[in-house]
């Protein structure tokens, strides 16, 4: 029986980092999730793969206790199987025979680490013999989840709705206004079934929000351009500035030079914890020229132009 590689499951080393971690799974989630692929049941137990490796290898402290039992494991291994004994030497006991560490690792700890329908506590029983532990389980909460859910920035304004695939379970999810990337929502009690009769652990749904052709999201304010034609920088008048909520009027004053900033309220995206409250958005002056300029009003820019060249030439 084999332990299985999670660091394989993502395509990454064992001494990989927290960040390579994380793009390797959002990478692979993508490329499997059911909604990329429906009816794909090749996909689906590969998403499926990929989220169970996250969870501990995203998780610092279960990812150090999963390096651990993987360590001793091949160790087991390399003595013979199961009738060697199990981990690293960690002195001996009255009689001069070997004692072995399992790194503080019981059978319930491996079953609320890895879940209840791994194959971890076969392996763990089988590298004591057969008998195997015989203690009587505790209650032991199930272990939380982790899945990733992207969502647009217009999804994000007004809140949407996903169907989670979270191991057997469906669940139509509620993702409310304004979450942001690494977003993390908590549904309580929809992770894996306890142990023992514990509680079950919760899930949790990581927010991507995806980029956006128009707009740039910092934090609860938008970034966008506005075109304004040169006569209308010139002399003054009025631009359209499309907003997630449709197109406003902006007024231009008149000498707006390039570049210039104008702050909308309330035009921005709403706040997680109170979506009554807005940011705002702010919109940068793009200079263009009119696509239907003709010749005379070439030649009356051209006369301007050589004139305030000749005034300046005066001075």
């Amino acid at each position: 029986m084999e332990i299985r590689d999670y660091y394989a499951e993502l395509g990454v080393k064992p001494d990989a980092g927290d960040k390579a971690i994380k793009q390797a799974y959002r990478k692979l989630a993508r490329e499997n999730h059911p909604d990329v692929k429906p009816g794909d049941q090749q996909a689906e137990a590969r998403f499926k793969a990929i989220n169970e490796a996250y969870q501990t290898l995203g998780d610092p402290e279960k990812r150090k206790q999963y390096d651990t039992l993987r360590r001793q494991y091949r160790q087991w291994q390399h003595n013979g199987g199961a009738n060697a004994g199990y981990g690293w030497p960690n002195g001996a006991d009255g009689a001069g025979s070997r004692v072995y560490s399992t790194g503080n690792l019981s059978p319930e700890d491996l079953e609320e680490l890895f879940g209840g329908g791994a194959p971890f506590a076969d392996i763990f029983g089988s590298m004591f013999g057969q008998g195997g532990p015989t203690a009587e389980p505790r209650p032991h909460r199930g272990r939380d989840i982790e899945t990733l859910v992207e969502v647009t920035l217009e999804e994000a304004l007004h809140g949407t709705s996903r169907m989670i695939h979270a191991g057997e379970q469906r669940i139509e999810a509620r993702i409310p206004p304004g979450v942001q990337t690494n977003s993390r929502i908590r549904l309580s009690g929809r992770g894996r079934p306890g142990l023992a009769g514990g509680p079950a652990g919760d899930l949790y749904l990581v927010i991507e929000v995806l980029p956006h052709p128009q707009f740039v999201r910092e934090s609860h304010d938008l970034h966008t351009e506005v075109p304004v034609d040169i006569y209308t920088a010139a002399i003054g008048g009025e631009a359209r500035v499309q907003t997630l909520d449709g197109t406003v009027k902006l007024k231009i004053p008149p000498r707006t030079q390039a570049d210039k900033i104008f702050r909308l309220r309330k035009k921005g995206m709403p706040r997680l914890d109170n979506p009554a409250e807005r940011g705002d958005l702010y919109a940068r002056v793009k200079l263009v020229l009119p696509d239907d300029l003709n010749d005379n009003e070439l030649d009356t820019l051209r006369d301007l132009a050589q004139s305030r060249q000749y005034s300046y030439a005066q001075v």
